[in-house]
């Protein structure tokens, strides 16, 4: 049954990767006079950091899918660092000179890249990442999720309204939480399986993880304990 549900989902595309930044940006340079230093949502980063987190994953994730032959074991190893302590690991940094218009402009160009290389790439590619073993569209649903939740931090911390539509959250839901329950509000959902928020019923998660590895694929990474990405 669940390899039937698994072949008749709507599949994650690179144009839903598209939309989903697009969607990101247009929510984000509709703030007035934002406050990028103020903290994102429940995170320990502020909001200027945050951007700078989700165009790192977008650029990480397009990455790892980028070789010809990519990697099932480890990282593409990109240099990473720090700009302070507690902020988040990136290789991906704007420049602060640029202000917010530059910060977005730069969300765009990974988002971008990640779109393109899903869009190129083979559906019986795959490349590592620590939730499993992941295809093209496996590292698009991760994308989407990185942008719509992230974009909520960020929205929290810059006092603006969020809300993605039901279809695309419903999407990666299928993709990544099989597990997630079905007959619930699809963005609360998708909210609850990252830990930010609860269900009636279902507390909200203090550890959380995705599905990387396609469904039916014998290929498959780690199981870790807990989220490592915020």
């Amino acid at each position: 049954m669940a390899e039937a549900h698994a072949a008749s989902r709507d599949i994650v595309t690179a144009a839903d990767v598209e939309y989903a930044v697009r969607l990101a940006v247009t929510a984000l340079r509709g703030a007035q006079a934002p406050d990028w230093g103020a903290k994102a949502g429940s995170l320990e980063w502020d909001c200027w950091e945050t951007v700078e987190h989700l165009a790192d994953d977008l650029f990480s994730y397009a990455a790892q899918l980028g070789p010809e032959k990519p990697p099932l074991d480890t990282h593409v190893p990109f240099a990473w660092s720090r700009r302070k302590p507690g902020g988040p690991a990136n290789s991906i940094f704007a420049d602060r000179d640029a202000g917010p218009d530059g910060l977005l402009q730069v969300l765009e160009a990974s988002g971008a890249l990640l779109t393109a290389i899903v869009r190129t790439k083979p559906p019986t590619v795959r490349s590592h990442h620590v939730f499993g073993t992941a295809d093209p569209e496996g590292f698009a649903a991760m994308g989407i999720v990185e942008t719509l939740v992230h974009t909520h931090d960020i929205a929290e911390g810059l006092g603006i309204e969020w809300a993605p539509d039901a279809d695309l959250c419903d999407r990666v839901l299928a993709r990544l939480f099989p597990d997630a329950p079905t007959g619930t509000d699809r963005w609360r959902t998708l909210l609850w399986a990252t830990g930010r928020a609860e269900l009636p019923d279902r507390p909200r998660l203090t550890t959380w993880r995705w599905h990387g590895r396609p469904p039916g694929d014998d290929l498959a990474g780690p199981t870790p304990e807990a989220n490592d990405h915020g």
